[in-house]
């Protein structure tokens, strides 16, 4: 897994890092889990923990946060 600057995070780091999923999650498996993981935002598949992770700089996430909301991420800062 790589950050945005292209340096690695190793999968032993994820693998011990405080994964949190969506209160709003319906317990069939169907989520992803959020990680902060040192200065970067990690996103994986809850049914593949020790899968690849998609990684975000943190106004990367806010900006995706804010969208999905439904809010305009053009006018953020």
């Amino acid at each position: 897994m790589s950050t945005p600057h292209g340096r690695r995070i190793p999968q032993a780091v994820l693998d011990s890092s405080d994964w949190r999923r969506s209160s709003r999650s319906s317990g069939n498996g169907a989520c992803v889990e959020v990680a902060a993981v040192g200065a970067v935002v990690a996103v994986r598949d809850s049914k593949r923990t020790g899968g690849p992770a998609l990684v975000f700089a943190p106004r990367e996430w806010r900006r995706f946060l804010d969208t999905a909301a439904g809010g305009d991420p053009v006018h953020r800062s």
